[in-house]
């Protein structure tokens, strides 16, 4: 009977041996993982492990918004959770993303503050007229953590649009990004600093050995290798379950178009519609759109790539009837990205055993966060200030 190959002796030698730390996820949260460790010790040995040939999951598949919150969001959640804790969650996903313009460079990220709208269907009135009625409180609370004084202001910024209110709300301190470059100019920090990055490699069981008495992680892949390393950082998010199936986080794909250049687009900036569940933004003349999880959220709950018959008709109605009305376009492609959710907004950033720490749960907010969950599970899996530095 064949038993899998495994690694050669000179591969152990050259590629796998002294790993200090080993990080599963080559997204936003595994790479920044990476560096805050590179700037904790710098003689940490890293290695990060992905298993496709890009980083996959959402890093390199979302819609490049810089957001923290719209007023419907803000709203919905004042509904559940107490003022201070949403209010906190505001200030972390701000607070993320200046750490991420801070560690990639605007310039890298081809960051643009057009700011944020969000949208309201025409029978909407009492949904916006709620929204209304609480802007002066919001900008209240936000003053202290952006630092101006009306980050909300209601807009009539004639876009085009048909079927929907006019009168949309600007958040005026959200921008966009260039997602592609984000991610590769962190890969390239990486380089730079000497973390090993294995693509193509699919970690299919983590051993925790200080169980049995030993110290050290055993690392199983898919072709049946053994990895050894002191410890391990998983940052594969909406993957999470693979590897780890207690874990409460559950995936949430997400599909997305994007049109080919359209002549005398009107608009730009990033657009909040439905609550959220649809999004759209320019990427220079072209038309971004993406979500819809909401018309079929249990086949929605994978973490399966694909798009579906049902939310790509309702993409296109939504450019046909609301978004591009009477205009000629044409789709340049698709694609699904996997989102990693829960009952709780907050990411689990803990300890799963001694020698294995887990930062996944981004909730939609990568962008946003997921350069501070990499760090504080950095300072975690070292013991470095974790405490004293708690954001989440």
């Amino acid at each position: 009977m064949n038993k899998p190959d495994s690694l050669s002796f000179w591969e152990k030698e050259s590629f796998f041996k002294n790993i200090d730390i080993a990080i599963i996820g080559s997204g936003i949260v595994g790479l920044n993982a990476a560096l805050r460790l590179n700037e904790i010790d710098s003689n940490l040995n890293i290695a990060v492990f992905e298993r496709g040939a890009l980083p996959e999951g959402a890093s390199t598949r979302n819609a490049g918004f810089a957001c923290f919150g719209s007023v419907t969001e803000l709203l919905d959640d004042l509904e559940t959770r107490p003022e201070d804790e949403v209010f906190s969650l505001v200030e972390r996903r701000y607070s993320g993303l200046a750490k991420l313009r801070q560690r990639v460079g605007d310039s890298n990220l081809k960051y643009e503050d057009y700011g944020g709208y969000e949208i309201f269907k025409e029978n909407e009135s009492n949904t916006l007229g709620a929204c209304l009625e609480r802007l002066d409180y919001f900008n209240e609370k936000l003053e202290p953590i952006i630092g101006l004084k009306d980050t909300y202001k209601v807009s009539k910024a004639d876009f085009g649009f048909q079927n929907t209110s006019s009168t949309l709300i600007h958040n005026t301190a959200e921008g966009q990004i260039d997602t592609g470059n984000m991610m590769s100019t962190l890969l390239n920090l990486c380089k730079s600093k000497g973390i090993i990055l294995f693509n193509g490699i699919e970690i299919s069981e983590i051993i925790d050995s200080q169980s049995d008495g030993n110290n050290g992680v055993t690392l199983l892949t898919k072709e049946g290798w053994e990895i050894t390393t002191a410890k391990v950082i998983v940052a594969t998010n909406g993957f999470a379950r693979r590897l780890l199936p207690n874990l409460e986080v559950i995936p949430a794909r997400n599909q997305v178009l994007i049109t080919k250049p359209i002549e005398g687009l009107k608009f730009k900036g990033c657009f909040h519609y439905d609550k959220g569940y649809y999004y759209f933004r320019n990427v220079e003349n072209r038309i971004l759109l993406g979500g819809g999880r909401n018309l079929d959220f249990e086949n929605e709950m994978t973490d399966t790539f694909g798009t579906t018959d049902l939310i790509q008709r309702t993409l296109l109605k939504l450019l046909d009837t609301t978004i591009l009305p009477y205009q000629k376009y044409e789709i340049d492609g698709w694609w699904s990205g996997i989102l990693g959710i829960g009952s709780q907004k907050k990411p689990i950033i803990q300890h799963v055993s001694p020698n294995v720490v887990v930062a996944v749960r981004m909730g939609g907010m990568g962008v946003a966060i997921g350069s501070l969950v990499g760090e504080d599970a950095a300072e975690l899996i070292l013991n470095h200030n974790f405490v004293k530095n708690e954001r989440f």
